[in-house]
């Protein structure tokens, strides 16, 4: 079984980070800051494109599903500009080509799918699932590099929003099984 080497402390902490970071290598540290920026720039897109899928949805439940994660989403955002500042580095957004591809492909399904139907909420909610899932799967491996770093206050943050996201893709799921999907399959009947 290999061992660990103990963390080490660095000398010198970047501006007002309050938390020790062990010595881990230089690039990984510039790796993981990237991701951060990634999933930022995500994050403020996300706050103008939900309006839009909210606007979208037919039922009741689905916009309001989506309305209450625009004002998660809105959290996360300032969760983030907590994590840049317990990193010690200015808030900055990279584009993050996952997620445009992934609200690109949102929108192609409303314009593709006819306004009101019960087949657009599908249509919403898969795509609402895809944002999900890519979210999930960056704040899962931002904590566990936060972890690998010795970033305490960071994973927690993280691990937060993270759970946040799960229970997002949970309501879809529920709303899904529960009433528009069948809704979605009488129309194809009718």
């Amino acid at each position: 079984m290999p061992t660990k080497s103990p963390a080490k402390k660095t000398a010198t902490k970047k501006k007002s980070q309050p938390e020790s970071e062990n010595t881990a290598d230089p690039a990984l540290r510039e790796f993981f800051v990237d991701e951060i920026k990634d999933i930022y720039w995500a994050e403020k897109k996300l706050v103008t494109a939900l309006p839009k899928m909210a606007k979208a949805a037919g039922t009741q439940e689905l916009k309001d599903a989506i309305t209450d994660h625009l004002e998660a989403t809105k959290v996360h955002v300032s969760r983030l500009e907590q994590v840049f500042e317990l990193l010690g580095e200015k808030a900055q957004a990279k584009k993050c080509d996952a997620m445009a591809g992934i609200l690109e492909e949102g929108n192609g399904i409303v314009e593709e799918t006819e306004a009101g139907t019960a087949t657009r909420d599908v249509g919403i909610i898969l795509a609402s699932q895809k944002v999900e899932h890519y979210e999930i799967a960056t704040y899962g491996g931002l904590a566990t590099l936060a972890a690998t770093l010795g970033l305490t206050d960071v994973k927690e943050i993280l691990g937060q929003t993270l759970s946040e996201e799960k229970d997002a893709d949970q309501l879809l799921t529920d709303i899904a099984e529960n009433s528009v999907n069948y809704e979605a399959a009488a129309e194809v009947e009718a």
